[in-house]
């Protein structure tokens, strides 16, 4: 797989703002990525040893737009664990 395309967006919320100060950093992924593929690319990418990966896939959740019902896109999250020592300057604001 393709490193740059892996790894889709950052998830920035307040969950994921809580679990960066424990050195855990959250990742919007490519539905078909492993645990190997995600922890690889985030090494490469970012110069870092990721030491966990956990893997979830997030179900669409359902919305109404006027009388249509429908559903929000399925995707998967990721969630990279850092040894203490070691940030993503992406998140951090350098």
């Amino acid at each position: 797989m393709i490193l740059e395309k892996i790894l889709i967006e950052p998830v920035l919320s307040e969950k994921a703002n809580l679990l960066r100060e424990e050195g855990k950093y959250v990742f919007k992924v490519d539905p078909s990525a492993t645990k190997a593929h995600i922890k690889e690319a985030v090494r490469r990418l970012f110069n870092v040893h990721p030491v966990s990966c956990t893997v979830m896939n997030m179900a669409g959740k359902p919305k109404r737009q006027r009388s249509r019902a429908g559903y929000t896109a399925s995707w998967k999250k990721a969630i990279v664990r850092l040894p203490k020592d070691e940030k993503i300057s992406l998140f951090e604001g350098v």
